[in-house]
């Protein structure tokens, strides 16, 4: 099983100018290599069988039977190899030559893809040899023995996607065949190309690609021309890059002198998933398809599946960028939560905010943004009241944490122990103090928020909330406890992300105390603090020990709610980015474990507060996540058990 993985090449031959015979053996060893590795379709350069700068000889005829030849030689090697294999050369056709990619399977030729639009250049100026296939009427031509479609509009059907092909210039024009073969439905594109080099060409060409790729949401193989390309003019320093709806996934090293093959697996599962979402792009297969009868989709052959292994990296946390795109990501993210609670302030005309400080890291997020609010706003930090509420499980380090942090950020502290009212309640309800259940922890909670709501009243204000998005997926949040808030504004930041935050806060603050305070709020373990601490007055409630790690549930999370994976292949993907870390039994246990409280703990994403959304996923049960609360689990949970 796939998975929906494509396991696609992007091959780079040595090559001798008008040297077929050459040029097809060092093609022919790429194609093996490739195929004894499992890929699927492999895409060799433009031109490939002659090489690309051959100039007036392609007026040879001994060229282009040579090329032909050529092609032959390739269909019988490949004959019993189950790979597709786009090569391009050039192809004589009604009185013209094309500039053709040819896509090559188990002997046969499945058709001939025309170049549209060709450079007029100093150094290549092809139009004084090849006719655009937009001028060439579509039909077939004798090539090789066998009637082969000559058509820019072919699509090409495999039994785990749909693939296009467009040639070299065709990427620069202002709508590229591609944005037309994608709204028909291929998966995947193919370009052909032949690009030579200049200063800054490169970096543009990455933008062009990533960009083509994302607006058409594909996966994009490029591959040009390398070495043994003439250099009288020009220097062709052999590009492949790979793409997936924007995001590179593999890219070669320039100006090697030996053969390269670029190798990836492009998720078209994924992309069928996005452009489902996607209405925008809906909307322009409906405006844009006009003449539906021109495009046609040939079958390749289909071959028996072939064992599949995942070689692609996968990044374990991938709600937290790395390197500058990290510290540009914390700064937006924090941006978007201060204006969503400025905007609320001034609504509502509240004089304060209210929260409870815990000394953990989402009541320490939620407090940096009042912070930064109050200070946007140009309100005093005194209309920030934090309370925090001692309870059974409050340690030492926590309870310090946070008073201190209330003091050097400037705000209205105020202290209330929760533990005589909880008390009370176990008394009132018969309950034995001494029994730590759900009660036991659940009353904690919800004597917490009480305190919070009254003394919002009391200050005419509003409670801000701390739970993150993490906690809500997986439903770690008591009923009308911590769960309740009037704005919540972690609730689209997942736990990994928030840990970030702080400590992005902490290395841009300019007060080392409260740097350090910061950091070590950072290092504390994650715990509610419901259940007494230990005799060394030691955290003993561990959340990732009770419902496991966040950044695994986070990982479950980004691959279930932002792309609708199934449970196996999201297993397939953790054991990839998570191997050195989890074994296999570990993440199977927690991805049951995710699925389980996920579906369970739906009710209470039913009846969320507001709360800005930052970031691709949300749970908000009034925009971006609208599920029953009654759901069945069975089909998730079955998977899961079957998963070895």
């Amino acid at each position: 099983m796939n998975h929906g993985f494509v396991k696609v090449a992007s091959a780079i031959p040595s090559v001798k100018v008008a040297d077929p015979q050459y040029n097809v053996e060092q093609i022919e060893s790429l194609v093996i290599q490739a195929e004894g590795k499992g890929i699927e379709i492999i895409c060799l350069p433009e031109l490939s069988l002659t090489a690309y700068s051959c100039g007036d000889l392609f007026q040879q005829q001994l060229l282009l039977d040579e090329a032909e030849m050529a092609l032959i030689h390739l269909m019988n090697t490949t004959r019993g190899l189950n790979i597709i294999s786009i090569i391009g050369l050039p192809v004589a056709y009604r009185g013209a030559l094309l500039n053709c990619a040819a896509v090559v399977q188990r002997g046969k030729i499945l058709g001939l893809v025309p170049k549209t639009y060709l450079p007029n250049y100093k150094e290549f100026y092809e139009k004084r040899w090849f006719q655009s296939g937009a001028d060439a009427p579509e039909g077939t031509v004798l090539i090789c023995g066998q009637q082969v479609k000559v058509s820019s509009h072919l699509l090409f059907s495999t039994p785990s996607c749909t693939f296009g092909i467009e040639l070299c210039e065709d990427l620069w024009a202002p709508i590229p065949p591609s944005s037309m073969l994608t709204l028909q439905g291929a998966d995947i594109i193919f370009n052909l190309s032949a690009d030579s080099d200049a200063v800054g060409k490169y970096t543009y060409l990455q933008g062009l690609l990533a960009g083509q790729s994302s607006r058409t949401i594909s996966g994009y193989v490029y591959c040009a021309c390398g070495y043994g390309e003439s250099t009288q003019d020009v220097v062709f320093s052999g590009k492949a890059l790979i793409y997936e709806n924007g995001i590179l996934l593999a890219e070669a090293k320039r100006h090697q002198l030996v053969p390269q093959m670029l190798e990836a697996e492009i998720d078209v599962e994924r992309l069928r998933s996005e452009r489902r979402k996607n209405t925008t792009f809906a909307a322009c297969q409906a405006w844009c398809l006009k003449a539906e009868g021109q495009w046609q989709t040939v079958d390749t052959e289909r071959v028996p599946a072939r064992p599949f292994s995942l070689t692609r990296a996968v990044d374990p946390h991938p709600f937290v960028p790395t390197g500058k795109r990290l510290d540009e990501r914390c700064a937006e993210i924090l941006d978007i939560q201060i204006e969503g609670l400025a905007k609320r302030i001034q609504h509502t005309g509240s004089q304060t905010v209210v929260l409870g400080i815990s000394g953990g890291l989402d009541s320490t997020l939620a407090l940096l943004v009042c912070v930064g609010t109050f200070d946007k706003l140009g309100l005093s930090r005194r209309g920030i009241v934090g309370i925090t509420m001692p309870g059974f499980g409050t340690t030492d380090r926590t309870y310090t944490n946070a008073v201190n942090l209330m003091k050097l950020l400037g705000i209205t502290i105020r202290e209330i122990s929760i533990r005589e009212a909880c008390l009370q309640h176990f008394a009132d309800l018969g309950l034995d103090a001494d029994k730590h259940d759900v009660t036991y922890e659940n009353s904690q909670a919800r004597e917490r928020t009480q305190i919070l709501m009254d003394a919002a009243n009391q200050t005419n204000g509003f409670v801000v909330g701390t739970g993150d998005l993490s906690e809500l997926a997986l439903g770690w949040a008591t009923y009308n406890g911590d769960h309740m808030s009037m704005y919540g504004v972690n609730a689209s930041v997942p736990k990994t992300l928030v840990r970030h935050l702080v400590r992005w806060v902490a290395d841009h603050t300019k007060d080392e105390i409260t740097a350090q305070t910061l950091l070590d709020i950072v290092d504390t373990p994650i715990s509610p603090e419901l259940i007494p601490a230990d005799e060394q007055g030691n955290i003993t409630q561990k959340t990732e020990d009770l419902v496991g790690p966040y950044e695994l549930h986070d990982f479950f999370l980004y691959y279930m709610l932002r792309w609708g994976f199934r449970p196996a292949k999201i297993y397939l993907l953790a054991r990839q980015a998570f191997g050195q870390t989890f074994d296999d039994a570990t993440i199977r246990k927690w991805l049951r474990t995710f699925c389980h409280r996920f579906f369970s703990q739906q009710f209470k994403r039913s009846c969320l507060p507001d709360g800005p959304k930052v970031g691709s996923c949300s749970l908000s049960p009034r925009g971006d996540w609208r599920m029953p609360s009654d759901a069945s689990a069975s089909l998730w949970l079955k998977e899961c058990d079957e998963l070895g």
